[in-house]
């Protein structure tokens, strides 16, 4: 599919990512939505000439759990302020022994563990079916791929993201049992993946590996995943300000015609 070049680029930031204007101009929104209010104010600047809005997932001071985020507010929000495509960052356990703590992934399917989460715009007035078969956009993933390659900071690509309720972190048989079919384990995908998608918006998943999950012979300790994504966020901000740019560009991907099918 090709088109008009994206003109704002959204930025949904997780654990320790808290901007990415650097020391260049922004302007903050307040918005309110149907679904409540997001997260926090949304920042806006500029990012190599593009046009970004920013917004702390976990609002700012990180003092709302992923189980309390206002997904579907969140969302909203940034679509009314005129994003044309979401790119958020996160912080992940591994479930593999080849993506130590420091990888950067570009998961290719999730699969759902989330138990009492809003998951839908579409909760009455008509039914709405939206394919999920590929869930992250692959014209962002292929440039977030590029981009990881030329800054040094190749991703693991093409792994399974298990979301999970939380905030605890699993037992040692749940981290078994995921090892079986995941790569990743995290608390936030689901459901903003969802949401865009019922959006007809591209969307982007960069995360980042904090820690072994619970498998490994050393219990998670939040200390020690503090510690890595500091590490992460500087190298995960010089990869930012090369990749946003390029999103820009036409979108050769199908996403926006993702309802076209889906209302029953």
């Amino acid at each position: 599919m090709s088109g008009a070049a994206r003109r704002t680029i959204a930025v949904i930031g997780g654990s320790g990512v808290t901007g990415i204007f650097g020391d260049g101009p922004r302007t903050s929104h307040r918005v309110g939505t149907p679904w409540g209010a997001p997260s926090g104010a949304i920042e806006e600047g500029t990012v190599g000439g593009v046009r970004v809005l920013f917004l702390p997932r976990h609002g700012p001071g990180h003092v709302i759990p992923p189980h309390r985020v206002n997904y579907r507010a969140n969302v909203d929000a940034l679509l009314s302020l005129g994003a044309e495509a979401i790119v958020t960052v996160s912080s992940v356990g591994s479930l593999k022994e080849e993506l130590p703590p420091g990888t950067f992934v570009l998961p290719r399917q999730f699969v759902d563990f989330t138990k009492q989460r809003p998951t839908t715009f579409f909760d009455g007035g008509r039914v709405v079916h939206v394919s999920l078969a590929d869930p992250f956009c692959p014209d962002l993933t292929r440039s977030a791929a590029e981009v990881g390659r030329e800054v040094g900071e190749p991703f693991a690509e093409g792994k399974t993201y298990v979301c999970v309720e939380g905030p605890r972190f699993s037992t040692r048989a749940e981290s078994a049992y995921f090892r079986t079919f995941a790569d990743i384990i995290g608390m936030t995908l689901v459901p903003e993946v969802t949401l865009a998608r019922e959006r007809a918006t591209c969307y982007l998943s960069l995360a980042m590996v904090t820690d072994f999950d619970v498998w490994a012979d050393h219990p998670v300790e939040t200390k020690e995943i503090l510690e890595t994504m500091r590490r992460n966020v500087d190298r995960m901000g010089r990869l930012l300000a090369r990749l946003l740019p390029r999103l820009a560009a036409p979108p050769r991907c199908a996403c926006a015609r993702a309802l076209e099918s889906a209302v029953v």
